[in-house]
């Protein structure tokens, strides 16, 4: 009899329609990101993906950076275009995590507490800078960039013309 029960119920179980939830709207964009010199063939995307909460999703995918190790890499929204140098950091982002070339970010506010949303996010003129380190040197190192919202006119831009990071830690 306990077999029966158990058998009625697995059935139940396994009949059960699964509903996925998304956290998402469907609204989406997404911008390249090149290499920042000669001396890197980083490069990628940037997705911004709007969340029903009215927070947005950054998402940075790279390829070219290392399968091994447990190196970050040090993400950053800039206000202006990527030639700009030494521009205002509007937030620092979730770092790139080098074995996976992917930085996952929920954004509802800029680092000075502005609130953002993904409709805002596409109306600013900024830039994305993925740096190889949070300090030192390397602060100073930018691996990929590129711009987003109104700073992005759907042209890429040449690595000569990508500004220096002035606000590495």
């Amino acid at each position: 009899m306990k077999i029966l029960w158990v058998v009625i119920l697995l059935e139940l179980v396994a009949c059960q329609k699964s509903e996925v939830v998304s956290v998402y709207t469907g609204n989406e964009a997404k911008y390249g990101l090149i290499p920042a010199s000669q001396y890197t063939e980083i490069s990628g995307t940037v997705t911004l993906k709007e969340r029903k909460d009215g927070s947005t999703t950054i998402l940075v995918q790279l390829s070219g950076t290392k399968t091994n190790g447990d190196e970050k890499f040090p993400v950053h929204l800039h206000q202006g275009d990527i030639a700009s140098n030494g521009s205002t950091t509007l937030a620092l982002l979730s770092p790139v995590f080098a074995k996976t070339g992917i930085s996952e970010t929920v954004i509802s506010q800029l680092g000075d507490e502005t609130k953002v949303t993904y409709t805002d996010l596409l109306k600013l003129s900024a830039y994305l800078n993925v740096h190889l380190s949070d300090y030192g040197n390397g602060a100073s190192i930018i691996l990929a960039a590129g711009n987003i919202g109104v700073a992005s006119s759907g042209k890429i831009a040449s690595s000569s013309r990508i500004g220096l990071c002035t606000t590495g830690k």
